[in-house]
């Protein structure tokens, strides 16, 4: 297997007609990285992954692969290989074959393209399939061939579009994690698109959160998760509560926001001070949220709201709210913490967190013309 890729997007920009799907963006991916480019159906991430292929062509800007600009190189001559959503695996030819036919495109002899076939098949562990046709295959398994045909022409760079979309959740979670070891076995760079929040957390080193042709923000899963930089990328990923009040004052390196009809936040400032009046967008994470059936009017960090649903999820316990004046408000509680007292629907609760919990987020709402849901919790 030859060495990673180090893949640069400089100043890129993709229109088809009057419609800008990727606009004037900079993505640096580390050689030897697992990158997940996330995002919304129509966010620009599969042009990404094509223009990276060969198979869209920038309406201005570099694609840079090793930083050489391969924008004009066709995709053979990319040091890139393609799996696609659907697999695309040939139905009359068996497997051996499918893995061997891009040898035989360029050439290779029947008795080497059939050796290395073999050796790609037991690399996925898939050897014992070698003379079945697709149709005699699980979706897992289709899977595997459709990577040993991609792994089989010695990338530099693997690109996955939506590889574990067609899969049942079961399986799905079982090859999430067969990726990621191949990938790390491998050492190549992997690109992989996916709408799924939960897929690119586990997956990647490097997520990069997509809406409307732009780049939201590239960082490691640990801080897309827990440092969400934007109101959107907080509610696409999941997992935090958004909340917005105007700055009353700012005391000894803390924040105070005034929230309308619901009381105050204060939390520390860590950088900057916002300025006095001004519009403020906090994030907390749902786990760390507790709830109280005693009131907390005129505490700190606390919102009042009347539970509309439950949802028990094994190991904790989805608790909406609903508020009034606000967007619902999300409490994971631990399911031994729910259970000890819990709450039914149409309560009237007060959830309240540590001021330490509390994350200032960058810019405004953010854009809410499209739903965030996409298979998070």
């Amino acid at each position: 297997m030859r060495k990673p890729g180090e893949v640069q997007l400089v100043n890129c920009t993709k229109r088809f007609g009057p419609t800008v799907a990727v606009d004037n963006i900079d993505l640096k991916i580390p050689a030897g990285a697992y990158c997940c480019l996330l995002g919304p159906s129509g966010c620009g991430k599969t042009t990404i992954l094509r223009m990276i292929a060969g198979h869209e062509t920038p309406t201005s800007g570099e694609v840079l692969i090793d930083g050489e600009n391969v924008v004009g190189l066709p995709p053979v001559r990319r040091g890139t290989a393609m799996m696609f959503q659907d697999y695309a695996l040939f139905p009359h030819l068996s497997c051996i074959d499918n893995v061997a036919f891009s040898l035989k495109m360029s050439g290779v002899g029947k008795a080497e393209r059939r050796k290395r076939a073999g050796e790609v098949l037991a690399r996925v562990q898939m050897a014992a399939f070698a003379d079945r046709v697709p149709a005699q295959l699980s979706g897992g398994q289709k899977q595997r061939i459709a990577l040993a045909r991609a792994l089989i022409t010695n990338p530099r760079v693997l690109l996955l579009d939506e590889p574990l979309s067609a899969l049942d959740e079961f399986l799905r979670l079982q090859m999430r994690g067969e990726l990621r070891r191949m990938q790390r076995d491998l050492g190549i760079t992997f690109i992989h698109v996916t709408h799924t929040q939960p897929e690119a957390i586990a997956l990647a080193d490097l997520v990069v959160v997509m809406d409307h042709g732009h780049i939201e923000q590239a960082a490691s899963a640990q801080d897309v998760y827990d440092k969400p930089r934007t109101a959107y990328v907080a509610r696409f990923i999941g997992g935090q509560n958004v909340l917005a009040g105007r700055v009353a004052g700012v005391n000894d390196g803390v924040i105070v926001l005034d929230l309308p009809q619901r009381g105050q936040i204060e939390f520390p400032a860590r950088g900057e001070a916002p300025t006095a009046g001004s519009t403020v967008y906090i994030a907390v994470r749902r786990d760390r949220i507790h709830l109280t059936k005693k009131s907390a009017a005129g505490k700190v960090n606390a919102v009042s709201g009347k539970v509309s649903t439950i949802e028990y999820q094994g190991t904790w316990v989805k608790v909406t709210l609903q508020q009034e004046g606000g967007e619902d408000f999300v409490v994971n509680l631990p399911d031994s913490e729910f259970f000890s007292d819990p709450v039914n629907s149409g309560d009237a609760v007060w959830a309240y967190w540590n001021a330490a919990d509390v994350h200032r987020l960058v810019g405004g709402a953010g854009r809410t013309d499209r739903p965030y849901a996409s298979g998070q919790n």
